[in-house]
């Protein structure tokens, strides 16, 4: 028997209630009474279900439980009088002797007249009588199928799924059998196993075969699972009359998901027993868009380690899904929903509409577009059905005349055929749930077998591949109705394998000449633009969050410019959810572009990483994100403004043998007291930040006599000329004529403030400092010599650092900050009142004088912002206000208020230079 309607089940509810309405003995009809109680859900209790089932209790003793149903359910039974609470009581006596696997989720307890359910998940308890059964059928919806679960981004439920098939995996694996095969029957098993919980088949019918109907042994369970795929892919005029009759009552499946022919696996009594575990699970509970990413992990024991990684949550893929299409079709829903004819034209609107993800890995995307398509679907005819005054779909006996959206609306492409076969069968799967929801809501059973349709997921290289030529371009009446959404791999430039090298060579070779410092993910946005060149197509792709960030924006935008694209909302840098908990997070943006230039722009901004977004209207989005014209920020050798130049620190180019620990200082200073002289202190980025000591030998004034007279010095000098020889660099073997100096020489002769040029992304402020001219400091730091208490105070402020956040390239998520393009192009506050900036000046001597309160302290821990002393915090927030005060009187709201100021007075500062040089090219011509 088939999944029952609710109203099936209903009507079969209260005839039960009437007709046992007058029984009280316990022994004489209790096992009657539950198997028609099991009926009503058209379940058969025998093939899910035992009575009596022996079990070992406390203190050796020895019980049998009145009805049991492995790892979902106790039932005690009590003639009428007799008090449920002993009845509870004595199942709990049970669970001793009761496997881990096979422990129940429910107790029930009855005594006829009255039921008492306990639910040992949530931990609650639901009383009511006999009578009230039929308004009391949502509490055993573990029964009949339609159990409503909200599934969370770690939900355990999914873990457990994917940790059990792992089991299975490696067993099967050990025994030898691998690869292809072992893929497919993995599919197909949990294609099984869900059917088993779903009403695909029916009620644990799976289950009960394998359970009942081969031996212990497990030495025909491989011949009996591949009959069982057989019959599935058998229509039913088809089969042998003879053929048994469990078997007789499988679905015929179709959808090729059973018809290719695989080796026959074999089994022992072990591999046997972890099949009957997942059989024994809940399938109805997992959620095929996050178990899909789950059970591919599986296949990978690295992977595997951190199961429950390897899934994009469902919160994030909402993020595109509704800002892509979703809310304006909601949008128009409303504005339609009184209007029948309205409805209905919005009903085979949704018929239309086409998604490709190209790069689907395990469908996630497309699954839970699907998902939500569907339930809108059912939004719409629910309220065409009240519009109607009437139940108009009770008298609809084919739900396929009401239903139009089918899996054959969606388009993936992935390069590896395991998570290609995962995403179309969980595809299936979505359907299936979303048919049973269908069912439940209009009262008619809604059961896609045989499958007719397929998802069009093609294993390839979506790189290589011809989009076209798979989807097929739209109509023009259509193109607005097809979607490009995803999440593709995003592989940085140093990360990258020699194939994903060659894809980009492919895709920009004759675009671009600085293509190679982009992330591999920017390959699908060149792929997409291509694609919808001349359409209304609508794309979004999430994306690490550094293509919108330093050169990657010139090298990315420069190339899509040509091509017209129109940036329609934008989710900025927020922290990807989808990591493994104790592991460093991945930072996104998402974009949605097109060539149609959309009126009405949607800007999401986070006031933390991991916060909820806030939309903004904007009037234009460029490629920063950032409301604001279409600025590239490119490489400027001079300053925007007029404020002293920038440089890099010295660099050794000496393999370490100009450079002194405190050790080595000391016994060379004690030893030949003549090169205390010859030694100057070195400071990095790492010895800034961490309050570290280091040395170098600095030769610039060194006469040959004084460096003659110390061996030690001598000794390193000439480990430099060698050093230099051996190098494969021009550059650096003529740098051997001069050993005793460092390659590279910036060393200012006045004081100067240092900046770090890589720093880490969780500190609100690069921290800075003016150092003596004594310090020599290496090409790890910036130096701004001649720099006042006013430059050091906008350098450190909030300002300068939103700037850089969104300007500054990335090194593993760490700022980079660099002269050319974030200080050289930084908008500095212009003409500021000399009132404004003295009290800059003011804030920024406060600042400097509570940091040395805290002089044990090292900047690294005065400026994390777990450790960040309060007093500190107080004197920045002072100093950012002073700052700002240059800028405008009106305070800043965000991070992203000031950059569109910014890139205001970028276009401001920028356009009379590039108007002077168009002037200038004029008179040449």
């Amino acid at each position: 028997m088939g999944l029952l309607t609710q109203k099936e089940i209903r009507e079969r509810a209260i005839e039960f209630s009437k007709e046992w309405s007058t029984e009280t003995r316990e022994k004489a009809e209790a096992q009657t009474f539950w198997n028609e109680f099991f009926d009503i859900f058209g379940i058969r209790r025998r093939r899910v279900a035992t009575f009596e089932e022996p079990v070992k209790k406390l203190g050796d003793k020895r019980g049998s439980i009145d009805l049991f149903w492995k790892g979902m359910l106790i039932v005690e039974h009590k003639s009428e009088g007799q008090k449920l609470n002993r009845a509870y009581e004595q199942a709990i006596e049970y669970f001793p002797g009761v496997s881990e696997d096979e422990l129940p989720n429910y107790i029930l307890v009855s005594d006829f007249a009255h039921f008492r359910l306990y639910d040992l998940e949530e931990n609650v308890e639901h009383e009511f009588t006999l009578s009230q059964l039929p308004q009391k059928l949502h509490l055993f919806a573990f029964i009949s199928g339609y159990k409503k679960h909200v599934y969370e981004d770690e939900d355990p439920v999914n873990v457990k799924a994917a940790e059990q098939m792992a089991q299975l995996h490696d067993a099967l694996l050990d025994s030898g059998y691998a690869g292809h095969d072992l893929e497919v029957l993995l599919i197909r098993l949990v294609y099984c196993l869900f059917a088993d919980d779903t009403g695909i088949f029916p009620k644990d019918h799976f289950h009960y075969y394998i359970e009942n109907r081969t031996h212990q042994s497990g030495s025909d369970l491989g011949s009996t699972i591949a009959n069982v795929f057989q019959v599935l892919n058998t229509p039913s005029q088809g089969r042998q009359s003879s053929l048994d009759e469990d078997f007789q009552q499988l679905p015929y499946v179709n959808g090729a998901l059973f018809e290719e022919q695989i080796r026959i696996p074999s089994f022992d009594s072990k591999m046997r027993s972890l099949l009957l575990q997942c059989c024994m699970f809940d399938w109805s509970r997992v959620s095929p868009a996050i178990f899909g990413s789950m059970f591919q992990s599986v296949m990978d024991k690295e992977k595997r380690r951190n199961l429950g990684a390897h899934y994009t949550s469902e919160k994030n893929i909402m993020k595109v899904v509704r800002a892509l299409f979703l809310d304006d079709m909601y949008s128009t829903y409303q504005s339609a929903k009184h209007d029948r004819r309205k409805l209905e034209q919005l009903l085979q609107k949704l018929a239309r509409m086409r998604f490709l993800d190209p790069a689907c890995g395990c469908g996630n995307f497309l699954i839970i577009t699907y998902r939500e398509l569907r339930i809108f679907e059912i939004e719409i005819l629910k309220r065409l059905r009240k519009l109607s005054g009437r139940d108009s779909f009770q008298l609809v006996t084919d739900m396929t005349l009401v239903s139009h959206i089918d899996v054959d609306v969606m388009f993936g492409i992935e390069l590896e055929e395991f998570p290609a076969r995962i995403a179309e069968v969980a595809l299936w799967l979505t359907d299936h749930q979303m048919n049973m929801q269908m069912s439940e809501e209009f009262g008619q059973s809604y059961l896609r077998l045989p499958l007719k349709k397929a998802a069009h997921i093609a294993n390839g290289n979506a790189i290589r591949m011809d989009w076209a030529k798979f989807v097929g371009k739209p109509s023009k009446n259509d193109e607005n109705l097809f979607f490009i959404l995803g999440n593709p791999p995003f592989v940085g430039k140093k990360a990258r394998t020699d194939a994903q090298n060659d894809d980009m060579d492919s895709v920009f070779g004759t675009e671009s000449s600085n293509y190679g410092i982009l992330d591999y993910v920017c390959c699908w946005y060149l792929k997409a633009s291509e694609f919808i060149k001349g359409t209304s197509i609508q794309v979004a792709f999430v994306s690490t969050n550094s293509i919108t960030q330093g050169e990657q924006v010139s090298a990315l935008w420069e190339t899509l410019g040509p091509r017209n694209i129109h940036i329609n909302f934008a989710h900025r840098t927020f922290k990807w959810s989808n990591e493994a908990r104790g592991r460093a997070g991945v930072y996104c943006v998402i974009i949605g572009f097109s060539v149609e230039d959309r009126t009405r722009k949607r800007l999401f901004d986070y006031l933390s990483y991991d916060s909820d977004p806030m939309e903004r209207k904007a009037t234009h989005i460029n490629p920063y994100l950032v409301d604001a014209a279409t600025i590239i920020i490119a490489n400027r050798t001079e300053p925007l403004c007029a404020v002293p130049q920038l440089s890099f620190g010295s660099m050794p180019n000496d393999n370490g043998h100009l450079l002194l620990t405190d050790e080595e200082r000391a016994s060379l200073a004690t030893e030949y007291p003549q090169a205390s002289k010859l030694i100057r202190p070195l400071i990095s980025a790492h010895e800034f930040l961490h309050g570290e000591n280091r040395w170098c030998l600095w030769l610039v004034r060194a006469t040959p006599e004084v460096i003659k007279s110390i061996p030690e010095v001598r000794k390193r000098v000439e480990a430099v000329r060698q050093y230099r020889l051996r190098s494969k660099r021009p550059a650096t073997v003529k740098l051997a004529k001069y050993p005793g100096l460092f390659g590279e020489i910036r060393q200012p002769s006045t004081d100067y403030v240092l900046i770090p040029l890589h720093s880490s992304e969780f500190r609100d402020y690069i921290p800075l400092a003016f150092i003596s001219s004594d310090y020599v400091a290496n090409n790890s730091c910036a130096l701004l010599p001649n720099a006042t208490h006013f430059h050091f105070g906008v350098l450190h402020s909030k300002m300068h650092m939103a700037w850089t956040r969104q300007i500054c390239g990335r090194l593993e998520g760490r700022y980079r900050y660099s002269n050319n393009i974030v200080y050289n192009n930084f908008p500095w506050p212009q003409n500021p009142p000399e009132k404004a900036r003295h009290l800059v000046e003011q804030q920024v001597a406060h600042m400097l004088a509570v940091r040395k309160e805290f002089g044990n302290s090292t900047l690294a821990d005065l400026y994390d912002p777990n450790l960040m002393p309060k007093k500190l915090v107080d004197a920045h927030a002072l100093l950012d206000a002073a700052v700002d005060s240059c800028y405008r009187t009106k305070a800043f709201s965000s991070e992203l208020d000031r950059l569109e100021y910014l890139f205001g007075q970028y276009l401001m500062l920028t356009q009379p230079l590039l108007e002077r040089r168009a002037g200038k090219s004029k008179k040449l011509r």
